[in-house]
């Protein structure tokens, strides 16, 4: 029997990069996936990459930004499979300046797409959860549940130029140690990834310049192919991780094994801290 068979698992930001890796990762664990990404084309990619596993998945188009996104995505998976097992707050992009040259409102895009959009999930999940939680403990039953948040090296040590990223990475941090004591009792395992250098195309070596729209801001995306060779010196292994060792990570914190493990922050960088 597989793992995660029977579990239900949302994954924000799932049509591409590290996102989609979790979300097959999981679902050949036999989770039902609930995918999301902010375009339909990426998302119905990924529900159909899982179907060909013999999977099951739905999609959940739209910006975990929107403040009817929340229950939108919670309700989706309980209306199509039942539950809420597994959530993994993996949504997000980078949108850096120095801060003499930041404004109010590309800061506050990161607080909202990084720690606030998971706190409206974990929000929009608390009734099913609770609800289902105190129904097992009359009768005895431990079912564990899994919340994985995402975070970065970023935000454990800071990094010039992402005064908004590092800030809202280092609020995920918090966010997960207060839900971790709050549902403990829930039997509610609430554990955080903070990802070293992943290889995706917001971190591609490429000395062009490029960007891509994100809900109506251009975002530059890429590193210098000079900065990406230094930083792969700094990693004792010796390179930047895949987005499916970024999945593996991931999935160590939805597994049966970490029933035990709660607000710990697991750095998955290579051998990279800080």
């Amino acid at each position: 029997m597989k793992k995660l068979e029977g579990k239900v698992a949302y994954v924000t930001g799932s049509g591409r990069g590290i996102g989609r890796a979790v979300a097959l990762k999981l679902a050949r664990e036999g989770a039902k996936v609930v995918v999301n990404d902010l375009d339909r084309e990426p998302a119905g990619e990924a529900v159909a990459a899982i179907e060909a596993l013999d999977g099951n998945a739905i999609a959940a188009i739209g910006s975990v930004t929107d403040a009817d996104f929340a229950d939108r995505f919670i309700n989706t998976g309980i209306d199509a499979f039942g539950g809420v097992d597994i959530i993994v707050n993996n949504a997000g992009y980078t949108w850096d300046a120095l801060v003499h040259k930041m404004g109010d409102e590309q800061f506050d895009a990161m607080i909202d797409v990084h720690l606030k959009a998971p706190f409206r999930i974990i929000r929009a999940a608390s009734g099913f959860i609770r609800a289902e939680a105190e129904k097992e403990a009359a009768e005895g039953r431990e079912v564990f549940r899994k919340i994985v948040n995402i975070s970065s090296i970023a935000g454990m040590g800071g990094n010039a130029g992402q005064i908004n990223y590092s800030s809202a990475k280092s609020g995920v941090l918090g966010m997960t140690k207060t839900m971790a004591k709050e549902w403990g009792h829930l039997k509610v395992n609430v554990n955080c990834i903070a990802f070293g250098f992943i290889e995706t195309r917001l971190t591609e070596a490429s000395d062009e310049k490029k960007t891509i729209v994100v809900e109506g801001n251009e975002v530059g995306i890429g590193i210098p192919k000079k900065l990406v060779a230094g930083m792969q010196m700094m990693i004792p292994i010796g390179r930047a991780g895949t987005p499916e060792e970024a999945a593996d990570g991931v999935y160590l914190l939805c597994s049966p094994e970490s029933n035990y493990v709660s607000g710990q922050t697991l750095i998955v960088g290579g051998g990279l801290t800080i």
